[in-house]
């Protein structure tokens, strides 16, 4: 893998019990390109509560369920648990 590649892939790990884990998703992008919350784009629009039901009623975890989605310059794959992977597109 190259140092590029390594550099545009970051891996985190979201709390599964937090009451809005869209929050997360904000703040993890925030903190990787160094920007303030609120200057980002509401995740609302993106992903329209998936996570929430990912995560506050998840399937068995034999499933091995993901959702993979866009926010900003990232494609974003988060497991029901908790493990999320954040690959820079542009």
């Amino acid at each position: 893998m190259s140092d590029r590649t390594e550099r545009e892939i970051r891996h985190r790990q979201l709390d599964t019990d937090a009451q809005n884990p869209a929050i997360q998703i904000v703040e993890v992008v925030a903190d990787i390109e160094d920007r303030g919350r609120a200057e980002l784009p509401t995740m609302y629009d993106c992903i329209d509560g998936m996570l929430d039901e990912l995560f506050s009623n998840p399937p068995a975890p034999e499933s091995q369920m993901e959702v993979e989605f866009s926010y900003e310059t990232y494609r974003i794959t988060v497991e029901q648990n908790g493990a999320a992977k954040f690959v820079k597109t542009g």
